[in-house]
């Protein structure tokens, strides 16, 4: 008969559910025993002695120094977002830029080749064409979907290759399995961005990638409320280059935020279910109105990269991208007439946000570059989110109609 003082019975993580692992990954409670994760805002830690204290920074003894290193609630968020990616360990950074910046620039040096997708949203661009050149590192930017480019890009040696799927904002899908073969002959690591994607409809580590990055800000937290990013990748990549990079660079997660993408993660599953619904929904509505001219949406057997969505990808997830019909004029007239949608630049949240591109997000990149990555004036990013999709539908019906007429 079982001692009924005994202690309940370990769990194994690794044998949960992805829904259990998004509710109860990384979990670890402090000695007052609470339901929710704590949140520790403290900025320092204390030792008992002088050894202690040596021991703690000589690696001799394992524990909490200093919160721009570790800190036990970004330690759960990281162990839970590892546990649902599958990856040997996750590090959290300030925001999704700070992750792809972190990942790039701790691998790389003057001399050294980075190879990148040219269809990058506008900042990562910025990262790889602007900032990586000027302290001498060789730039190559590749048609994402042409896998003859990638055998040309890729036939010379290479430090690292960057790439979205499906990318920001036209929805453009590499083969990751695909480049991550050229890569790794190429001797490069592989970086996939997959914010659109999320864990839960595509994995990238599965696929043969290397480093995953996350905006967290988007679906993770998927509510609005916070910044935060991630790196997810191998414990060796992690100790010997990611790692050091960020202790002592500082792109941390603050542990408010990092307790807020704790609850996302509790419901990630559930909302990602709505929005794959609502969007796949919403883009067979757009692609028969007659004021669009294109609809971009990884679910819709017209998506130029169907199979491949297919293949790599369980669902097309929340985003669409739809051009309108009379350009910049067209698009803006479209924004201005929703009443339900909202403008803004932000994605992955639990309300629909729609933006223009071109006058946003690139902004600040030439014609030529808008073009190339498959930006046109009247293309419009729509992150649809969970409200009914009745109402979603209507709101496009009068507001295409009025575009129409």
């Amino acid at each position: 008969m079982s001692d009924p003082r005994s202690p309940k019975p370990a769990a194994d993580p690794a044998a949960w559910q992805t829904a259990t692992r998004l509710v109860r990954g990384g979990l670890s409670r402090s000695p007052h025993c609470e339901t929710s994760e704590a949140l520790y805002l403290n900025s320092g830690y204390v030792y008992d002695s002088a050894e202690e204290a040596e021991e703690s920074f000589d690696g001799t003894r394992e524990r909490y120094v200093y919160s721009r290193f570790r800190n036990p609630t970004v330690t759960m968020f990281e162990e839970r977002l590892a546990l649902l990616e599958g990856a040997e360990v996750c590090r959290a950074t300030a925001s999704g830029m700070a992750a792809v910046h972190a990942a790039l620039l701790a691998q790389v040096r003057a001399g050294d080749r980075v190879v990148a997708s040219q269809a990058l949203f506008g900042s990562c661009l910025w990262i790889v064409a602007d900032l990586l050149p000027r302290y001498g590192v060789e730039i190559e930017l590749v048609p994402g979907a042409d896998l003859a480019a990638w055998e040309r890009a890729l036939s010379r040696p290479a430090r690292c290759v960057l790439i979205e799927t499906p990318s920001n904002p036209s929805l453009e899908l590499i083969d990751i399995r695909a480049v991550a073969d050229l890569a790794h002959a190429a001797g490069a690591v592989l970086v996939v961005d997959n914010v659109f994607a999320t864990p839960l409809l595509q994995k990238p580590l599965e696929l043969g990638a290397d480093v995953v990055v996350y905006s967290a800000t988007k679906h993770i937290d998927g509510q609005g409320r916070c910044l935060g990013g991630a790196i997810l990748c191998s414990n060796q990549l992690l100790t010997d280059v990611i790692g050091p990079y960020l202790r002592h660079t500082g792109p941390c997660l603050s542990p408010f935020n990092a307790w807020l993408l704790l609850k996302g993660l509790e419901t990630l599953d559930l909302r990602i279910a709505r929005h794959v619904e609502n969007a796949q929904a919403l883009a067979e509505v757009l692609q028969g109105h007659k004021a669009v001219e294109r609809v971009l949406y990884p679910g819709l057997s017209s998506h130029p990269q169907y199979a491949l969505a297919q293949r790599q990808m369980t669902g097309g997830g929340g985003i669409i991208g739809f051009e309108v019909k009379g350009g910049k004029a067209g698009a803006y007239a479209l924004l201005n007439r929703l009443a339900l949608v909202d403008i803004s630049n932000n994605l992955g949240d639990a309300k629909s946000l729609i933006t223009h591109p071109w006058t946003t997000t690139h902004q600040s990149r030439s014609p030529e570059e808008k073009h190339r990555m498959g930006i046109g004036e009247g293309l419009l990013r729509l992150s649809v989110g969970l409200e009914d999709i009745r109402d979603l539908k209507a709101d496009f019906a009068q507001a295409l109609d009025g575009l129409a007429g």
